[in-house]
């Protein structure tokens, strides 16, 4: 009875063992995705303010402040 028991016990821990595991590489899984989700989406938002950055630069450029002011 007691052997019995004990292989029931192993048994258990084992199969709970193997759900923790999934669970964590589920839940690795997922802050995996939504790190890459949101590094793509702060590459894409730099992207755009040095654009904005460039634009503003031109405006505010002494050359073309003079162009404008000659038209």
């Amino acid at each position: 009875m007691g052997s019995r028991l004990s292989f029931v016990l192993v048994i258990f821990f084992f199969a709970a063992t193997l759900i923790v595991a999934v669970y964590l590489r589920d839940a690795n899984r997922h802050v995996f995705y939504t790190l890459r989700t949101h590094k793509i989406e702060q590459g894409r938002l730099q992207q755009e303010l040095w654009q904005k950055q460039l634009r503003v630069e031109s405006l505010i450029n002494p050359a073309s402040i003079s162009r404008q002011l000659d038209e």
